[in-house]
C-alpha cells in the first residue's frame, strides 16, 4: 500500500495517463491559451481544439518525470527570456552535486520562486528538488496534476478536525524525511503563503511540522542538521502581483475581511509568469548549523540568513523614498531610482491611501529587515 499516494508527486508509470487526462480537460487548454495569448484569447476561434492539438504534439512522447521536467525547464527559460531583464543565481558552488538538501526560501511568487531555482540547479548540473505545496493550491484537480507532474507534493494543512490536520501534517513530515533518505532534495517556503507584506520571516510552526516524524528520535537541532538546511533568498525588481497584494494587506490590516475569488490563485500564477519582473536575483547560502533546540531560535537563525542573502533592487529603495521621504545608502544611479519611483507611482495611481502605503511597504520592508529593523 502506498501511504503517500494522496500527497506525493507522480511516478514515471503514472505520467502518460495523467497527461492524457489533462489534455481532455477544457479548463487546462483554456488556461494554457490565456497564458500564451492573454490579450488575443477571446478572439481565437476553435481555441480549445487548437491548443489541445498543440499540447498533444508537444507532450506526446513524455512518459516519465524527467522528460516532463525538460519541457518545464524550457518553459521557464522562455519566461526568463520574455519577462525578466536579467536573472542571476549565486551560491550554488557551495553545494555538493551528489548531496541532498532542504532548501528553505522566502516566498514572493506562487510558482516562480521554486521554478527559477530549480532551473538554475538543472543548468548547473545539480539534481532538481521536490517542491512542498500547500493544499490551498491543490483544490483544483488539474492544477494539482500539473504540479505533481513537476515533483511537487502536498502539505495538507486543512481538515475537519484538529486530528485530521495533525494527521495531514504528520504525513507530510514523514514524506519529507522519506525523500531526504532517498537522497532527494526538498524546497519549502519559510512560512505558509507568500510574504504579501514583504516581511520575510520563518514560522516556527513550519519547523515543528518538519520535525514531527523524527521528534522521538532526534532533538530539533539534530533533525535539522541532518536535513542540511540551505537558506534561499529570491528578489524581484517588479512584482506583477503587487497591486493585488497591497489591496489584500490594506483590508486585513484595517480589520476587514478579504474574500479570495475562486480563481485568484490561478490568476496570480498567470500574472507572475507573463508580466514583466525586471531584474530577478536568487542567492543561495551554505548549509546552516544549529546548536539551539528552541524552535524560535532556529527560525530566527534561518530568517536572519535569508534576510542577509536578499539582493535589493532599485524599486526597494524607491519605495522607501516614497513612503518615508528619506534616502538610504545605495549603489544605484539617480536616474535608475527616479525611473523606479515613476514605476511605483504608476502602480499606485488607482489605489487608496492605505493601499498605496501597503504597496510601498511590500517593496521596502526587505531593506528595513535586512538592516535589522
Amino acid at each position: 500500500m502506498d501511504k503517500f499516494a494522496a500527497i506525493r508527486s507522480y511516478k514515471d508509470h503514472e505520467v502518460s495517463d495523467v497527461i492524457n487526462t489533462l489534455l481532455c480537460d477544457d479548463r487546462v487548454t483554456s488556461s494554457f491559451l490565456q497564458l500564451i495569448f492573454p490579450r488575443a484569447y477571446a478572439f481565437i476561434p476553435f481555441k480549445n481544439f487548437l491548443i489541445r492539438r498543440f499540447l498533444s504534439y508537444k507532450l506526446r512522447s513524455i512518459d516519465n518525470i524527467e522528460s516532463y521536467q525538460k519541457i518545464f525547464e524550457n518553459l521557464v527559460e522562455k519566461v526568463i527570456n520574455q519577462s525578466i531583464s536579467s536573472f542571476t543565481c549565486n551560491g550554488l558552488e557551495q553545494l555538493d552535486k551528489n548531496h541532498r538538501y532542504l532548501f528553505i526560501s522566502n516566498h514572493r511568487d506562487i510558482t516562480l520562486d521554486s521554478a527559477l531555482l530549480n532551473y538554475a540547479l538543472y543548468k548547473s548540473g545539480h539534481k532538481t528538488f521536490n517542491i512542498a505545496v500547500g493544499d490551498n493550491l491543490m483544490n483544483t484537480k488539474w492544477v494539482a496534476d500539473l504540479m505533481r507532474l513537476n515533483k511537487s507534493f502536498i502539505i495538507q494543512r486543512s481538515g475537519a478536525t484538529k486530528k485530521d490536520i495533525y494527521k495531514g501534517l504528520s504525513l507530510a513530515s514523514e514524506y519529507i524525511h522519506e525523500l531526504i533518505n532517498k537522497n532527494e532534495s526538498v524546497w519549502i517556503a519559510q512560512k505558509q503563503g507568500r510574504a504579501k507584506d514583504g516581511i520575510d520571516a520563518t514560522d516556527p510552526a513550519l519547523l515543528k511540522m518538519i520535525h514531527l516524524h523524527k521528534r522521538k528520535e532526534f532533538s530539533i537541532s539534530e533533525c535539522f542538521n541532518e536535513l542540511k538546511v540551505v537558506p534561499v533568498a529570491v528578489s524581484y525588481e517588479f512584482d506583477p502581483n503587487d497591486i493585488n497584494k497591497a489591496i489584500e494587506c490594506a483590508k486585513t490590516n484595517q480589520g476587514k475581511d478579504y474574500i479570495k475569488s475562486s480563481n485568484e490563485d490561478i490568476s496570480s500564477i498567470a500574472k507572475g509568469i507573463t508580466d514583466k519582473k525586471g531584474d530577478v536575483s536568487i542567492n543561495v547560502g551554505s548549509p546552516l548549523n544549529f546548536v539551539s533546540d528552541d524552535s524560535d531560535q532556529i527560525s530566527d537563525q534561518i530568517t536572519k540568513s535569508i534576510r542577509n542573502l536578499y539582493e535589493p533592487h532599485s524599486t526597494n529603495y524607491a519605495a522607501y523614498i516614497k513612503s518615508k521621504n528619506e534616502i538610504l545608502d545605495h549603489s544605484f544611479s539617480k536616474s535608475k531610482i527616479n525611473e523606479s519611483i515613476k514605476y511605483l507611482e504608476s502602480r499606485a495611481m488607482q489605489l487608496t491611501k492605505h493601499e498605496k502605503e501597503e504597496l510601498y511597504s511590500q517593496y521596502y520592508q526587505c531593506l528595513v529587515k535586512k538592516m535589522g529593523g
